[in-house]
């Protein structure tokens, strides 16, 4: 059995394929899913979404939104996301970095609140990297 899963941004329909486990980045941290899981309904928080097809690992960078879990068929609604078929991992450290310093310059608040989102993008990258370079 596998489980069919559906990832729709604003825009586009980003993943729609069968998968035998998924991991999502949930606001009260990974959420594991395998077939058979009984319904739930949860929030997402940016971070990367782990799809295991046929043993291999697929990241997605999810930029929050909802998750429904009901008879094997996982419906995610997001903000957005990135699907990740080649990131330079060196590129994402650097994202982060720039990110970091980013944060410590914002003076106001509205700037406070953009850097920590693009903050937690660069995180969201560079895990998804590292997934997909090992």
């Amino acid at each position: 059995m596998t489980l069919k899963i559906r990832v729709i941004a604003p825009d586009k329909i980003v993943w729609d394929a069968e998968a035998e486990e998924i991991i999502l980045p949930s606001s009260t941290g990974q959420l594991g899913i395998l077939t058979g899981h009984i319904p739930l309904l949860t929030a997402l928080d940016i971070g990367v979404m782990r799809v295991r097809i046929n043993k291999d690992w697929k990241p997605i960078i999810l930029l929050g939104g909802f998750a429904e879990v009901k008879s094997n068929n996982i419906t995610i609604l997001v903000n957005g996301a990135e699907e990740i078929t080649d990131i330079n991992l060196e590129d994402a450290k650097n994202e982060l970095e720039k990110a970091t310093i980013s944060i410590e310059e914002a003076n106001t608040s509205k700037e406070k609140i953009e850097a920590t989102q693009i903050l937690r993008k660069a995180k969201a990258r560079l895990q998804a990297a590292i997934v997909n370079n090992s």
